[in-house]
């Protein structure tokens, strides 16, 4: 009896050990559990959906070293970062990068602000590549500590690195900062 019952349990354990990655899904969109940057893993955060009226442009994932349920811990949070964004419509790279580049400025300060000019044009000039994101494309915003914000549509990198962790929070800060985008946007990100 004992050999009935252990074949199909070692046959089970066999399965269960070769199993993907677990992921999430919001709105048909599938994030995967974890992601590799650099050499670390980062785990999914959290995952929320921009509404802009009644119309739903994008899926957002934000992915960490550690798990977070605070908008200044992720903020805090040292090591990589990805946000990464998949469109649920189609949107021209200008609406993309005055959305992106509106809500930077209003989370820092006028010196900030203006000590991030020049990178603040080569991140414009890096989104003006885009052209027109679809319905499906995949936008990734990652930062590795050493190199900067990297931008890839469709894991094609565009432009080149910008550096500065002062950059990269301000890009954060318009999700999960103190005056996000979108406070539904900000809890899902935040797994809340």
């Amino acid at each position: 009896m004992n050999k009935l019952f252990s074949l199909p349990l070692l046959a089970l354990a066999a399965v269960l050990a070769f199993a993907p990655a677990q992921a999430a899904t919001l709105e048909g969109q599938r994030f995967d559990d974890t992601a590799r940057l650099g050499s670390r893993d980062l785990q999914l955060n959290g995952l929320g959906v921009r509404a802009i009226y009644i119309f739903k442009a994008f899926v957002a994932g934000l992915y960490l070293t550690e798990k977070v349920a605070a908008g200044p811990e992720a903020l805090r949070q040292g090591g990589p970062k990805r946000l990464q964004l998949r469109m649920l419509m189609e949107v021209g790279s200008d609406h993309v990068k005055q959305a992106l580049v509106d809500g930077m400025r209003k989370n820092v300060t006028d010196a900030e602000w203006a000590a991030m000019q020049d990178r603040v044009q080569r991140f414009s000039r890096t989104i003006d590549t885009i052209g027109v994101a679809r319905e499906g494309d995949t936008i990734t915003l990652d930062y590795v500590p050493e190199q900067g914000l990297l931008l890839a549509v469709n894991e094609v990198p565009r432009g080149t690195a910008i550096g500065g962790a002062d950059f990269y929070q301000a890009l954060l800060e318009i999700f999960v900062g103190p005056d996000p985008v979108d406070t539904r946007l900000k809890n899902g990100l935040l797994g809340q």
